[in-house]
């Protein structure tokens, strides 16, 4: 098997029905063998029946796994561990695929020059930006799950978004699966389970590449364009960046990297608290807002995980050094 790719699920039957749909009009050389490994993570509505239905309709290209331990990781790590495939794509229920997408992502993988690719996920062609959202800012439409570089191919020297990505399955082996502190489950919302995987591989020096050709579209529906979704999406961002730099040596509990954050935080807080204050147009106070929050996000991200070795809090996620095996 060539291609394997990964979507995760997750109580969005119809949604993933549409999103299952248009994999399945991908547009591929014939030479190629690929195949759509559905893992359910642990849904209550039409999911099953959703993707059997597929199974029926396209006989060798779909395929359901049932994983019951909640949370996006555990169902990632899952798929990669049932993948036949040499390369491994993911995207989300919640998106539409280009016909020319999975090809266009996993092109340049079928070699050992590239450790893995990314492509443009752009918000739904029926997208009206709201009047206090900015568009300028390179993650300025991060919480709507965009990824967008420009139109020329090239290599990525960040982390491309988990809903548009592809590996070379050896990547796993060799570097581990996704970390289960890590990514949306009951109770969290901490995401950035798919970037840091892709900076574990930057930091090795694995080349990743950037494909605009593959394109994916992401659903933007009413309760993610609230400033109280962005405020808290970009909060749990501060604290994702956090939980990534424990990855490194600790002191007092606290990853050492944190330790260079605790000498700008007495400037880098109250500069963007100024410049939330002080920006002359609704959308740059909004702007540096959710900046600000970013940075409270890391603030309480640090004081937990110093109680937390204290003794004096208690987690049941894993570890920040946690990383699922495959």
């Amino acid at each position: 098997m060539d291609i394997t790719v990964i979507l995760c699920t997750y109580n969005r039957c119809e949604s993933l029905a549409r999103a299952l749909d248009s994999v399945a009009a991908q547009i591929l050389p014939e030479s190629i063998e690929w195949e759509v490994l559905v893992t359910d993570n642990n849904s209550n509505d039409q999911t099953r029946d959703v993707v059997k239905d597929r199974c029926h309709r396209y006989p060798g290209h779909f395929r359901y796994l049932f994983e019951s331990q909640q949370g996006k990781s555990h169902a990632l790590n899952a798929g990669i561990r049932e993948a036949r495939g040499d390369i491994l794509a993911f995207t989300d229920d919640d998106v539409t695929v280009e016909p020319t997408w999975l090809h266009d992502l996993t092109a340049a993988l079928h070699t050992g020059e590239w450790g893995g690719a990314g492509g443009r996920t752009l918000p739904e062609r029926t997208f009206l930006p709201p009047r206090w959202l900015s568009l300028e800012g390179r993650y300025a439409l991060g919480p709507l799950a965009a990824f967008d570089r420009g139109l020329v191919a090239g290599e990525l020297t960040e982390p491309p978004v988990g809903n548009n990505m592809a590996f070379r399955k050896q990547m796993f082996e060799k570097y581990g699966g996704f970390r289960t502190d890590l990514g949306p489950r009951p109770g969290s919302e901490i995401r950035n389970e798919d970037t840091e995987f892709a900076r574990r591989l930057l930091d090795a020096r694995e080349r990743l590449r950037y494909e605009p050709s593959a394109v994916v579209y992401h659903a933007v529906p009413d309760d993610r364009l609230q400033r109280s979704y962005f405020l808290a999406w970009y909060f749990d961002y501060g604290r994702a960046n956090v939980r990534e730099w424990g990855r490194g040596p600790h002191i007092l509990g606290i990853p050492r990297r944190c330790f260079t954050f605790f000498k700008i935080i007495a400037t880098v807080l109250p500069l963007r608290a100024l410049l939330w204050m002080t920006a002359r147009s609704p959308q740059r106070r909004f702007f540096w807002k959710c900046w600000a929050r970013v940075a409270t996000g890391q603030v309480w991200e640090i004081y937990r995980q110093w109680r937390k070795a204290k003794g004096k809090a208690s987690d049941s996620t894993p570890g920040p050094d946690r990383v699922s095996g495959i």
